[in-house]
């Protein structure tokens, strides 16, 4: 690979418009002390000390998109609640547009609630709809995404699913197709159910295991041969441009028209792998997007996925700290 203006790369991505489409959640922290068994039932009395609502899902790939220095936009459908407001002003705060984002009273905003003592989690409460958007809801947002288009021209749209119902099979086909019209990047992050409804997109981003299920595969070795000959399997039902594997622990794994390779991780004092899926993503698609260099998209994102991993809870990739280490360790 040839040399890499770092400098210069990373001030185009502040130039990039970027649309997040899919599940954005509320992760509520609730953090507490116990000093007592309750006299209603044997579990524990959880004293609260301290609460913190942040952003997840697709809405922590839409932060790593700001904290890279472009502009993200934020596109879904929340419920008609608090919890639904709640986000809102958390995206807002960060800088993300949430002009495009919808509110439904068939749904509820997705609202993660850990409880947390000792520094083990006691507890998740998770309040959400998993049903697919109805119909109406469904044409709602793809005007969204229309008027999105339309009103910022943007660069990318990322796909961003986690099995939550707002991205259904018609959300995507009707996406992707206005994205097309328009050359604008496609990258997707999906999940089992509407595996393989991207048809046509650019970047497709599963990790291992999302593979293996999706195409009902069974191997232990992972090795070149095998994830290029998954890429073809990928490829006949997808017509997609690029295949980018996240490995776990081993890597990740890009292959395009012209080349394809596995990128081994960097050592890393590995403390919380939450997150970094998004921050993957993220990264992938706007280094790909200024450079067309699906190596090099490989190896930012590999750098900015480990990472992320140091911190404790999901966070958003320092611009940087990655800058730092891609000058360090991609001369």
């Amino acid at each position: 690979m040839d040399a890499v203006n770092f400098d210069e790369l990373f001030d185009h991505l502040s130039k990039l418009k970027v649309g997040v489409i899919g599940d954005v959640m509320l992760d509520t922290y609730m953090w507490g002390h116990v000093e007592r068994i309750s006299p209603e039932a044997p579990v524990p009395v959880v004293t609260l000390d301290q609460k913190e609502f942040r952003i997840g899902g697709a809405g922590n790939v839409a932060l790593n998109i700001q904290s890279l220095g472009a502009s993200a936009s934020i596109i879904s459908v929340l419920g008609n609640d608090e919890d639904g407001k709640q986000l809102t002003n958390l995206l807002t705060e960060k800088g993300i547009k949430t002009d495009f984002l919808l509110t439904s009273t068939k749904r509820i905003t997705t609202n993660k609630i850990r409880i947390i003592s000792r520094n083990q989690q006691m507890m998740r409460l998770d309040t959400e709809t998993t049903a697919d958007l109805g119909y109406e809801d469904e044409n709602r947002l793809i005007l969204a995404v229309q008027n999105y288009i339309s009103q910022e021209k943007p660069d990318i749209i990322i796909f961003e699913d986690y099995n939550k119902g707002v991205l259904t099979e018609l959300v995507i086909e009707k996406i992707i197709s206005l994205c097309k019209h328009h050359k604008i990047l496609t990258a997707v992050d999906p999940k089992r159910k509407n595996f393989f409804a991207y048809n046509q997109a650019d970047i497709f981003k599963p990790n291992l295991k999302e593979v293996k299920e999706g195409l009902n595969l069974l191997f232990a070795d992972v090795d070149l041969a095998s994830l290029q000959s998954i890429h073809d399997d990928l490829k006949e039902k997808l017509h997609h441009q690029i295949s980018f594997i996240t490995l776990s622990e081993k890597g990740v794994f890009f292959q395009d028209e012209n080349q394809s390779g596995i990128v081994p991780s960097h050592f890393r004092n590995i403390t919380d792998v939450s997150g970094a899926g998004d921050t993957v993503i993220a990264t992938g698609a706007l280094i790909y997007k200024v450079t067309g260099n699906a190596q090099l998209m490989a190896e930012v994102a590999n750098i900015a996925g480990g990472l992320v991993c140091e911190e404790v809870g999901t966070v958003a990739i320092n611009r940087e700290k990655l800058m730092k280490e891609c000058k360090l360790l991609l001369k």
